[in-house]
């Protein structure tokens, strides 16, 4: 047998893999489904974003103005500060031009914001309303990691009971005796219904001293998918 050249042999190794590929079946019985666990939970991290604005000829005036009612909020809020309870943060710090007809510069407009967050309501709606620095531009709800985390591990547990007993059901649908996982997937994702109060600007100097914010907390709904397809046997 006269020995093979090199174009020839090169030629072999590159088409035996795809003989190779289009010798092997397509998959059989294979069936592809999804399932779903659902937790519902009270939302036990609050957010109150109090803000500050100030308008002038000066934009370094108008800076400092914002600086110092900003500095003041932030020493009242520190005084009963405590980490996962209630964290003092802030937020947006901006300075903008606002024109005239003429296209010059009438005036410049600032906004300062601070935001509490925690798991004490009662800190922080009492601290909220100790500042009279700022005024109360939103409130809103969510859920904290531990609490996230909570509810994602049963509603995971519920999706992967729920994917099994379908896969089990179709199988016998289907006139097997069972089945064999091939892949699967798990995602998830929180459906909240948060209770924002944007637009309820409240005065904090309209207010009692020490008078605490009302505040209502909604409820997040915690949702765990499992897709995936088993081999009927």
């Amino acid at each position: 047998m006269a020995p093979m050249n090199l174009k020839n042999l090169l030629a072999a190794l590159v088409l035996a893999p795809a003989a190779a590929l289009a010798q092997v079946p397509p998959p059989q019985n294979v069936l592809q489904l999804s399932a779903t666990g659902t937790v519902e939970v009270q939302q036990d991290l609050l957010s109150m974003t109090l803000s500050v604005t100030r308008e002038g000829a000066d934009p370094t005036a108008v800076q400092n103005q914002l600086k110092t009612a900003l500095d003041a909020a932030l020493n009242e809020a520190r005084k009963t500060a405590q980490p996962g309870q209630m964290d003092v943060r802030t937020g947006n710090f901006s300075l903008y031009p606002r024109h005239g007809r003429d296209g010059r510069i009438a005036a410049w407009n600032g906004t300062a914001e601070l935001v509490l967050e925690g798991r004490d309501f009662p800190r922080i709606t009492q601290a909220a309303g100790r500042i009279n620095t700022m005024t109360l531009a939103g409130v809103g709800f969510s859920l904290s990691r531990e609490q996230r985390a909570r509810v994602e591990t049963e509603a995971q547990a519920q999706a992967i009971e729920r994917f099994k007993a379908r896969a089990a059901e179709l199988a016998k649908g289907f006139g097997f005796s069972g089945y064999t996982l091939r892949e699967v997937a798990v995602n998830s994702n929180d459906m909240g219904f948060p209770r924002p109060m944007r637009g309820a600007v409240m005065s904090m100097e309209a207010k009692a001293a020490d008078a605490p914010v009302p505040v209502e907390p909604g409820k997040s709904s915690v949702v765990v998918t499992v897709s995936g397809s088993v081999q009927l046997r």
